[in-house]
């Protein structure tokens, strides 16, 4: 698809008592759109997250980027320096799965009030600390397919919940497409083939895609970044969505 011309805004999802910063892009033409949840790395909604919202939009979406570190860390938004990992580490350790997919809910439910957006088309992407939010979003009934990007944890966290999230990959119904690092130290292969296993097993329709690359690889700010890899793994997340949110 050409990129169509899109506009930018920093909008307030509602949830509960708690108004959730996000960043909202979208197509500036009329018609409806499906719309897809851009899920940050432990570093906020910074210059890289709000780029791949863009890019998304770019491609006739409307996609949006709630704030996850909202309730512990309002406005985060920082680099990737050692420090800045450090930080967004302290927080994601705050963070508890019924509190993020509470946000994600809350964030489908804001997109579904967007008179441009195609209630029924809605997916998700998310890298990091935001490719195992993704896999967890992706147990939604709402999301309709799901990329995880190098997700950290997903076989030995559940984020504070009593159980590792690869535990609830019966729960998916949707697409996803997993992405991973053969280079990743935060994540060992044997957990990215468990991962594998584990759709495999439930009959889950996904896709478990491997680089000769290191964690991070597709975000252009960080000495890990591989063009190659990020390139191929761009084109099967435009393909995921296309195929899935018409």
């Amino acid at each position: 698809m050409t990129n169509v011309e899109i506009n930018t805004s920093h909008v307030k999802v509602p949830n509960n008592d708690l108004e959730i910063d996000a960043y909202l892009a979208q197509p500036t033409n009329g018609g409806t759109y499906g719309a897809i949840i851009v899920i940050q790395e432990i570093f906020g909604v910074n210059s890289h997250i709000r780029d791949v919202t863009v890019r998304i939009a770019e491609q006739g979406y409307v996609a949006i980027a709630p704030a996850m570190f909202q309730r512990v860390a309002p406005g985060f938004d920082v680099g990737y320096s050692q420090e800045d990992m450090q930080r967004g580490f302290q927080y994601m350790q705050q963070i508890k799965a019924p509190e993020v997919m509470s946000d994600i809910q809350a964030t489908v439910a804001y997109l579904k009030t967007l008179p441009n957006v195609k209630a029924s088309e809605i997916g998700a992407i998310g890298f990091c600390f935001g490719g195992h939010v993704a896999y967890l979003a992706a147990t939604l009934p709402d999301i309709k397919a799901a990329a995880s990007f190098y997700g950290g944890g997903i076989a030995t966290s559940g984020l504070g919940a009593d159980t590792a999230t690869i535990n609830r990959t019966s729960e998916i119904k949707g697409t996803i497409y997993a992405f991973f690092g053969t280079k990743d130290s935060l994540i060992p292969q044997e957990q990215n083939q468990q991962i594998e296993a584990e759709l495999k097993k439930h009959h889950v329709n996904h896709r478990v895609f491997r680089y000769d690359a290191d964690h991070g690889f597709f975000c252009d700010q960080r000495a890990s970044y591989n063009p190659e890899a990020a390139a191929d793994a761009w084109q099967h997340v435009l393909e995921l969505f296309q195929n899935n949110l018409k």
